[in-house]
């Protein structure tokens, strides 16, 4: 639980939240931490200290590439709040998580054609 309530602290945030969605969107490749930047227009330091937060709540990575580091989701802790959050969520009721069901199915993981 004190994992959950962690990465659910660090995702409660709407640039933190949008930095998350962003680096799931861009795979495992992820995105330097300047274009980051440069895509949702925020400064430097204050990207800084929100891929900081994402990082100790263990739901980001980064490696360093000559002078950039790249940034990206890490799947599996994703994979693994999500399990956390509906593990038992029916309670013998498949009908009440058949939207969620729905909802994952219907994920955008197809690749996407570029504009």
């Amino acid at each position: 639980m004190k994992h959950a309530v962690t990465a659910l602290s660090a995702l409660a945030h709407q640039a933190r939240l949008s930095v998350f969605r962003m680096l799931v969107q861009a795979g495992h490749d992820g995105i330097p931490a300047g274009e980051i930047a440069r895509r949702l227009d925020v400064p430097p330091n204050t990207l800084s200290a929100n891929l900081t937060i994402l990082a100790h709540a263990d739901l980001i990575d980064s490696r360093r590439e000559g002078r950039s580091i790249i940034y990206m989701a890490k799947y599996e802790n994703m994979t693994a709040l999500l399990e956390y959050l509906l593990q038992d969520c029916c309670g013998g009721s498949p009908e009440i998580c058949a939207s969620l069901a729905e909802v994952v199915l219907r994920s955008h993981c197809e690749p996407t054609e570029a504009a």
